[in-house]
């Protein structure tokens, strides 16, 4: 880890983003100072290249180093954040290998968590999900693409707590934050919402039928057509800001 002197000061954005930022001393603080630093760089706050000063976090935040320390570590062992021993610590690009890698990993949990959702799937759990579609739409109507995005998650989440496969779903969690970046950029295309919700809205109905196999099939339907679109925005914009060139 780099010293005091070798570090950038801290970035004027993540700066702003931590203005003002309370933290509740009752639960762990390495926690909340992780879930601020890994969303200011999943929803395009700290762009990559932003450095990461532990020392200025801790000073805005008013707490010790110890926890923005540990914090960083964990986006770090992410991939969201890099280390330099030398230079600092900077927000990574995005790199296509671990975009592709985190795909592989999710689809192969989900499909799991839905198979065995299909079977004991209630109405009242459908009608819930019917409600997350349905204000995950009106956010892409309204273009709030970070709840978009956050009613994405919550469908996701929501099927994989319908058996109380809470583990399974950390774990696709924490490996898909590069896939994470990338949403929030090529959400905006053109049917981009609109697609993810009709898709959404198919494994509903394979669900609300207690139909395994189409489940499945709807479920790896849509993040199959999600790594598509992702590669092709990445493919298209091989020089944006966001794109690691190795």
């Amino acid at each position: 880890m780099a010293t005091r002197t070798s570090e950038p000061p801290i970035d004027d954005k993540l700066s702003e983003f931590l203005q003002g930022v309370t933290l509740n001393r009752s639960i762990p603080l390495r926690d909340q100072v992780y879930a601020l630093v890994r969303n200011a760089i999943v929803t395009g706050k700290l762009a990559p290249g932003a450095p990461i000063n532990e020392f200025d976090i801790a000073a805005k935040l008013a707490i010790s180093r110890t926890p923005v320390r540990e914090a960083v570590k964990k986006v770090s062992d992410e991939g969201l954040i890099e280390v330099f021993a030398q230079n600092g610590t900077f927000v990574s690009g995005i790199h296509r290998n671990q975009v592709e890698e985190a795909y592989i990993i999710r689809i192969a949990l989900e499909l799991e968590s839905i198979k065995r959702a299909a079977s004991v799937i209630t109405q009242s759990q459908i009608e819930d999900l019917e409600d997350i579609i349905e204000a995950h739409a009106v956010a892409v109507k309204r273009s709030r693409f970070d709840e978009a995005i956050a009613r994405d998650d919550e469908f996701h989440r929501y099927i994989a707590g319908v058996n109380n496969l809470h583990m399974l779903w950390k774990a696709v969690d924490v490996s898909k934050a590069q896939m994470d970046r990338c949403r929030l950029l090529s959400l905006p295309s053109p049917g981009a919402g609109l697609q993810t919700i009709a898709q959404h809205r198919a494994i509903l109905a394979a669900l609300a039928s207690h139909d395994a196999a189409a489940s499945m099939q709807a479920l790896q339907t849509h993040l199959e057509t999600s790594l598509g679109n992702t590669l092709t925005y990445l493919d298209a914009n091989p020089d944006g800001p966001a794109v690691a060139k190795s």
